[in-house]
């Protein structure tokens, strides 16, 4: 058994085809087939369905998990090998949400990639929830969210302090409100963020607590949506004071202060416990958490 058949294998199970499995790995078909007949041969087993589509056998599965935590162990391997270069160098997968990739990622990623042009980063965008499971399962490297929860799982720590504002287009009859209050949003028109959002969470139990009922006109998966919907005052929102700040600037949006929206809530980095932290992700976190406050609010 050698690290390229349980590749192979792998890709298999991916692709449901030993074509396109070779097309990925730069094989010949008859070099694919050569592999897995060997590999079945070495154990007296049939791991692969040869039936289209091509599919994994029970025992074949069984196999798979088996070979995928040997790919991972050699991954890491390489890995450290790697880091004894002394050299910060490889490929960070970060999870965030959408508003935190727009305003305050580019500044970070900008300086971080000046200094350190061997480390490359893929941005995905995800719920603040999202990001924790996927940083628990291994999906994300480093997370950056709103801190929800304590997960023995994984290390978090205190980047800044964001808190929510109602937003409204300057048209809107709120922004000529002397003296806004809370319960001026019973009869208002809210754009919403989708529920599996902190922003939406936060605004739920607010509402509840002050037996609000509000009117609900749409829903939104992300800030920079709602800020769009409510500029052409469609309704108003509460959302990230943080991911507003350039549209207050810019007078597109006007702020209403309702004291009870006046919660700070911590933004931070995430990662997985007991992970191996490469040479890479070291010195992105390391970066990351020395940069003062000031860096990621109010600096557009």
């Amino acid at each position: 058994m050698n690290i390229s058949q349980l590749e192979t294998l792998l890709m298999i199970s991916k692709t449901k085809s030993f074509r396109k499995a070779g097309e990925m790995l730069n094989l010949t078909q008859p070099a694919v087939s050569a592999q897995i007949k060997s590999l079945e041969d070495e154990f007296n087993t049939v791991l692969v369905d040869r039936n289209q589509p091509v599919k994994l056998t029970d025992r074949g599965q069984v196999f798979l998990e088996r070979a995928e935590a040997i790919l991972d162990i050699v991954e890491e391997l390489k890995q450290k090998l790697s880091d004894m270069e002394h050299i910060p160098q490889g490929h960070i997968v970060l999870g965030t949400t959408t508003s935190i990739a727009i305003q305050i990622l580019p500044r970070i990623l900008s300086y971080f990639q000046d200094q350190f042009p061997l480390i490359k980063t893929t941005i995905q965008s995800m719920p603040s929830s999202q990001i924790y499971q996927n940083v628990e399962q291994g999906l994300v490297d480093i997370g950056i969210g709103y801190l929800i929860e304590n997960n023995p799982q994984v290390h978090a720590s205190v980047l800044y302090y964001d808190t929510f504002a109602l937003v409204v287009s300057p048209l809107h009859p709120l922004a000529q409100a002397k003296f806004p209050t809370l319960d001026m949003l019973r009869e208002v028109p809210m754009i919403m963020l989708s529920p599996d959002t902190v922003g939406r969470r936060f605004v739920d139990e607010v509402f509840r607590k002050h037996a609000i009922e509000p009117e609900i006109v749409v829903e939104l998966s992300s800030s920079e949506e709602v800020k769009r919907m409510v500029e052409i005052n469609l309704g108003a929102a509460i959302i990230s004071k943080q991911s507003v700040m350039r549209e207050l600037r810019q007078g597109s949006l006007f702020n209403v202060p309702i004291p009870e929206l006046e919660t700070s809530h911590p933004v931070g980095v995430i990662y997985k416990s007991g992970r191996y932290i490469n040479s890479a992700m070291q010195q992105f976190l390391g970066d990351l958490k020395g940069m003062p406050e000031t860096h990621f609010i109010g600096s557009e």
